[in-house]
């Protein structure tokens, strides 16, 4: 570990991480806010052991519905509710609520603005085992693409318990990304979330990886790597992507002079395409790399195997940090 790199906003080593579910807050969070709020009502597509919303069913039944194996349904029956004055939290996994309910959360929930909030658990690669039909690539750039969508993607389970807290108190349509497998804590209790504001986890000049959810780990673990070498890199975190904090970005860009990004999505639509965008759209030209799921289907495997055969690692954000600061000479 390099000494010399300067840690911020609470954000920890890699020496120091222990391995947490982030749908394990989720679930601990909505019966913490059900306590305080009778409005919230959980609804579950037969997946209530695996979302975790098994903890707000054994405290509060009478506000739980379990809609069985029908995203479609729970979708419009959370957008009906909502206009009764309740705070609907539906749960599936992200390939369901964004693919097979994709319509419904486009026409019933998103055009019509209502305040429904949409929990999908295992998104991205790392589901593993679970195979191809599980893998949820492409859920963050179908959401993105709503109009009126807010997007979260929490890095660990300290920045999903400060999410949970912040999102009752937001009107309309929300989707909040949640992983399969344990994660780092990255963040800690102390770690801030600030609404609609990146998070700066590693101070340096030399370049910034710009990363979201479960890549925030090896963003930051790239960043010690770099700094054996003698290279200080900026690492940002973008908890959320819609809407994106551009003025919080550009800043970066431009001080550092070169970007990587990093996510457990495709590269077709996701964080690195929200940042291509945003710097080509304001003149800021920067050698820039975008690491996400290359434009393939994987297998089923163990989650590390795939974010390795994905490129999903620090080593390959290390390499492409080098290949843009030799560009930016």
């Amino acid at each position: 570990m390099a000494s010399s790199i300067e840690y911020k906003n609470g954000v920890q080593p890699s020496d120091r991480w222990e391995m947490i579910l982030t749908r394990k807050a989720y679930g601990e969070m909505l019966v913490e806010l059900g306590k305080n709020n009778e409005n919230i009502v959980v609804l579950d597509a037969d997946l209530a052991e695996s979302t975790y919303t098994k903890f707000f069913r054994a405290e509060f039944p009478e506000r739980f519905i379990e809609c069985g194996i029908a995203e479609q349904d729970m979708m419009n029956t959370a957008a009906g509710l909502s206009t009764f004055g309740l705070i609907p939290f539906l749960s599936s996994y992200a390939i369901f609520l964004t693919g097979r309910a994709w319509d419904q959360a486009r026409n019933t929930v998103d055009y019509s603005k209502m305040n429904v909030k949409i929990a999908a658990a295992h998104g991205g690669i790392s589901v593993g085992l679970d195979g191809c039909s599980h893998q949820s690539m492409e859920d963050l750039s179908n959401m993105l693409s709503l109009v009126n969508m807010t997007v979260l993607v929490p890095a660990d389970y300290w920045e999903t318990r400060k999410m949970m807290e912040w999102i009752p108190t937001h009107e309309g349509p929300l989707y909040f990304r949640l992983g399969r497998e344990k994660v780092p804590t990255v963040t800690s209790e102390s770690t801030p979330f600030e609404p609609y504001h990146t998070l700066e986890a590693v101070g340096g000049s030399d370049g910034v990886f710009i990363a979201t959810g479960l890549m925030l780990s090896r963003a930051v673990q790239a960043a010690e790597m770099l700094a054996e070498e003698g290279i200080f890199s900026r690492v940002l975190h973008v908890p959320m992507l819609k809407p994106l904090n551009d003025e919080e970005i550009l800043q970066a860009a431009k001080e550092t002079g070169a970007v990587v990004t990093m996510e457990e999505h495709s590269i077709y639509g996701g964080l690195g395409s929200l940042v291509a965008r945003l710097l080509l759209g304001n003149d800021v030209h920067v050698p820039t790399r975008i690491i996400g799921i290359p434009d393939m289907y994987l297998m089923s495997g163990q989650p590390e195997e795939l974010l390795v055969k994905a490129g999903l690692t620090a080593e390959n954000g290390a390499a492409k940090m080098r290949d843009v600061l030799a560009l930016r000479g």
